[in-house]
């Protein structure tokens, strides 16, 4: 299986909007409709792999403060990749 391993940064929240996604029950971020500006994006070819990047990731100075974070995310290689040998032609 394929990983996407991304290094997002972090949205900043505001106390309000924290304590009211707390009280409704909602969600204060929904990566599916507003995903966090990505910053490097790698690929691997297996988890392990996947987990080495990441961690080599989590070194930067900006990861380490706070400001953004690492995400490891697995691709779903049912679907034909463009150009790949299902993509016919």
């Amino acid at each position: 299986m394929r990983f996407l391993i991304v290094r997002t940064d972090i949205r900043a929240a505001a106390d309000i909007d924290i304590a009211a996604a707390w009280a409704g029950g909602g969600r204060l971020r929904d990566e599916t409709t507003a995903p966090e500006p990505r910053r490097q994006v790698v690929h691997a070819e297996d988890r392990e792999a996947a987990l080495l990047l990441a961690r080599a990731l989590s070194c930067v100075g900006a990861v380490r403060y706070g400001r953004q974070r690492v995400k490891v995310l697995p691709l779903d290689d049912s679907a034909p990749h463009p150009g790949g040998p299902d993509a016919g032609g």
